[in-house]
């Protein structure tokens, strides 16, 4: 559960990138250091920074390059690609089609999710079915972004398997029915610059994307360097900024593993206010459960939580359809 926490701590999770898959993993000093530090960011604050996480800075500031040159089109060019229900909610949608709790928010973006084909998960998948619709222009887009989509479920992978050990269990104790098939969801996010007041240099706190907490298991954010709006809510009510922090991932985990963990985890509030004079892009991984998991409290957690379930199950796909169909203006 989220502390009165003042800032966000940064983990050196490359010990267990090197060690993931080894048999004897639980009886190495430095992952069980990253171990203990992710419990611990759990715990506390439900967010955590990484570094030594294999992907190249050149890479993440590529995509965030990129994503910039797409914005900056004419809207007539960004709607080619125009986010609907045909087309399983994947696309493009323009400032003020996202809500968030019913209010707009003040940002672009583009919705991406794993492709869902006809037939998967019997009904289940009916309203994510298709493939992303990536835009023609910038060159490369495509290319760009599913190479870099790979290397997060890759590096997502392993620190889940970090975590897994953090809360008791074995390193792939959410992996199989639980998480053996991820899916994932991803989303490229243009923040205007600040508006202006009356004329005068004080910015609006205009807010980029409300308070909310993220559906799945574990989220890497891409932010730009030099702006500080991503915010996160301390148990004490308090947003507290989590400044960008060149070459790391800022980290946050959802929903289904606070249900996982019964609560020895929880998804935290957070939300996005761009102050700054300047266009903000964030590029957003987030690794989810198998699209049909049956998420329950893990049996190691509900023994260290006095044997009660303190959350309702939850069929994952059905979370997340019930979330994406409500989020847009359509």
């Amino acid at each position: 559960m989220a502390t009165d926490f003042k800032f966000i701590p940064l983990i050196d999770v490359s010990p267990l990138l090197e060690k993931w898959d080894h048999p004897n993993i639980t009886q190495d000093e430095g992952v069980a250091q990253v171990v203990r530090q992710l419990d611990q960011a759990c715990r506390e604050a439900g967010f955590f920074y990484v570094k030594g996480h294999g992907i190249p800075d050149s890479l993440m500031k590529d995509i965030k390059n990129i994503a910039r040159e797409y914005f900056h089109q004419p809207y007539e060019e960004k709607i080619k690609i125009k986010l609907s229900a045909e087309t399983g909610y994947r696309g493009y949608q323009r400032i003020g089609e996202n809500v968030t709790k019913g209010v707009p928010d003040k940002h672009e973006a583009i919705d991406c999710y794993r492709e869902v084909n006809h037939g998967m998960y019997e009904g289940l998948g009916d309203v994510m079915q298709g493939s992303n619709i990536w835009p023609s222009n910038p060159p490369n887009f495509k290319q760009l972004m599913e190479v870099y989509i790979d290397r997060c479920t890759d590096l997502s992978r392993k620190i889940m398997r970090g975590i897994a050990l953090a809360l008791g269990g074995s390193a792939d104790e959410m992996e199989g029915e639980i998480g053996g098939d991820p899916f994932w969801v991803f989303r490229i996010i243009g923040y205007p610059a600040a508006s202006i007041s009356n004329g005068h240099d004080k910015a609006h706190d205009d807010v980029g994307c409300g308070a909310h907490t993220d559906y799945g298991l574990l989220t890497l954010v891409n932010q730009d360097d030099g702006i500080v709006a991503l915010q996160v809510r301390n148990k004490l009510g308090e947003w507290i900024s989590a400044p960008p922090i060149p070459g790391t991932f800022v980290c946050n985990i959802g929903d289904m593993l606070k249900i996982l963990s019964n609560g020895i985890y929880e998804s935290t509030l957070h939300r996005v206010i761009n102050n700054s004079p300047k266009y903000r892009v964030c590029v957003a991984y987030f690794y989810e459960p198998n699209f049909d998991a049956a998420v329950e409290p893990l049996d190691v957690c509900l023994q260290k939580t006095g044997g009660t379930k303190n959350f309702e199950g939850a069929v994952y796909g059905k979370h997340l359809v019930s979330k994406v169909t409500t989020n847009f203006i359509m």
